[in-house]
């Protein structure tokens, strides 16, 4: 699985970065047993809606879905950041999950 990753527009430019995306964030970060994929999926989406990164909250987005999060568990996910990270962020976040639902 980790070898999907850590492929991007970048690697043309800066092919160590997908080295390290791969070899440290997917295939060590990702993988250490202290958290399931689920969890860490829940997690990163929370933290990427608050930061109000779209790119890589759709991308997390489909794969909190692969990793067993159900799309009332995002939106609830969402809902509860609105009052952490604004109201404006969780709008964001609701547009990226509908668009990733609709292509479901």
């Amino acid at each position: 699985m980790a070898s999907q990753h850590g492929v991007g527009p970048y690697n043309e430019i800066m092919p160590r970065f997908g080295e390290i995306t791969r070899d440290i964030l997917f295939d060590e970060v990702w993988e250490r047993p202290g958290l399931s994929k689920r969890d860490r999926s829940l997690i990163t989406i929370a933290a990427l809606a608050a930061l109000y990164r779209t790119n890589q909250l759709e991308m997390n987005t489909r794969r909190a879905l692969e990793h067993g999060v159900t799309k009332d568990e995002i939106g609830e996910v969402f809902m509860h950041m609105a009052f952490y990270a604004g109201w404006p962020t969780a709008v964001n976040a609701f547009e990226v999950a509908k668009k990733v639902f609709d292509e479901g």
